[in-house]
């Protein structure tokens, strides 16, 4: 089969990228397409130093630092990619990449990260972070994603397969488009964490710096506690967090990998108060043997077991981050290390690779036979 993937924009190696990297160890022959690439040359050996076809975005002024101001832009951009030449189409889709044209001959495989989370359920929570809640501004915000919402609707026609990456973003999918989704988690690097380390006294939190992370929620809760915390990242909240913390809270920044590694291998235990669609972090911290102390909404309830592997709690607030930081420290849970590491390798990039390889030469198989793909 002659491949093309397509990624929204190339500009970090977060975890969507993770996941294009390891689709690419599949597929090594396969073309690339993004909306924009500006992928520093230090982390361009994740996609395997391969050129990538760009939009018109990627000319346009200021796009390499804002790029995402041209959103009202990105469904007609994605639409001009010419992929008549290819025979299985992979998308990379967390705004706008599965809104690609395709034919009849030619298999549409979406591997969906979010629907995009601004035009839909978060849309009022993302006007009201912007301060975009009233005047002509918000009033052309909220028709800009009205109309969004209309192409996004539009174009899950186009995709004859969806991938999810957790159950929580399977009932998203059926929410927003009335399409089921198979659910393949995304890979998590397992191997590069020891968990039989010893464990120190600090609670630890790495995360970047922007609202829905909830940085100032984990903050405020140690500030009241008064025990260790530190705190890797960075971020346009940076500020906000740096006058919230206390004494007893360290930040640090944002850390090369190698650090980070070096701290959830050592933490007592990891805090995450974020509602995420998947959250690498967590298992991350399961790789390196520390329980996880998270919110339990989201897609970490897929990859955390209660009073195994970690605590959730059930409100997003101080209060309730709180009580679980102090359960933990009554000794209320007896975490076992290489259990919490087992949980963890669940989620392994063998085991992505192993899942994915065989939906698409299912789809593939049952694309050729005319079948209708579900």
């Amino acid at each position: 089969m002659k491949v093309a993937i397509v990624h929204e924009w190339f500009t970090t190696q977060a975890g969507s990228e993770k996941v294009v990297e390891q689709i690419l160890q599949l597929y090594p022959t396969a073309d690339l397409y993004s909306l924009v690439d500006f992928l520093s040359p230090e982390l361009r050996h994740a996609i395997q130093h391969k050129p990538v076809q760009t939009s018109f975005i990627q000319r346009l002024p200021r796009a390499r630092r804002h790029f995402r101001q041209y959103l009202p832009l990105m469904p007609l951009a994605i639409e001009q990619f010419d992929l008549s030449a290819y025979d299985l189409v992979i998308s990379s889709n967390h705004a706008v990449a599965k809104g690609v044209l395709t034919g009849p001959h030619q298999l549409h495989i979406s591997y969906v990260h979010t629907p995009v989370r601004y035009a839909w359920d978060l849309q009022h929570q993302y006007l009201a972070q912007a301060n975009l809640q009233k005047g002509v501004k918000g009033a052309l915000t909220r028709l800009i994603l009205h109309y969004l919402r209309l192409w996004d609707y539009a174009s899950a026609s186009r995709v004859d397969a969806f991938v999810a990456n957790s159950k929580f973003i399977a009932n998203r999918i059926w929410k927003t488009y009335r399409r089921p989704a198979q659910v393949i988690y995304p890979p998590v690097d397992v191997q590069r964490f020891r968990w039989d380390c010893p464990r120190e006294d600090f609670y630890l939190s790495v995360s970047r710096f922007v609202p829905y992370k909830r940085v100032d929620l984990t903050v405020r809760a140690f500030s009241q506690l008064g025990l260790p915390l530190v705190v890797i990242g960075t971020g346009p909240n940076r500020a906000q967090i740096e006058a919230l913390a206390s004494k007893n809270v360290q930040l640090l920044g944002e850390q090369p990998n190698a650090v980070v590694e070096d701290y959830l291998q050592r933490c007592k235990a990891f805090v995450f108060p974020a509602e995420e669609d998947f959250g690498i972090t967590p298992v991350e911290a399961q790789a390196a043997g520390a329980p996880v102390i998270a919110y339990g909404r989201g897609g970490v309830t897929e990859t955390v077991v209660p009073g195994e592997t970690g605590v959730l709690f059930s409100e997003q607030t101080v209060e309730s981050l709180v009580q679980a930081v102090k359960s933990v420290e009554m000794g209320m849970y007896e975490f076992e290390r290489g259990r919490i590491r087992q949980q963890a390798e669940q989620f392994s990039t063998e085991r992505f690779r192993q899942a994915f390889a065989a939906f698409v030469d299912h789809s593939w198989m049952q694309f050729l036979q005319g079948n209708r793909l579900e």
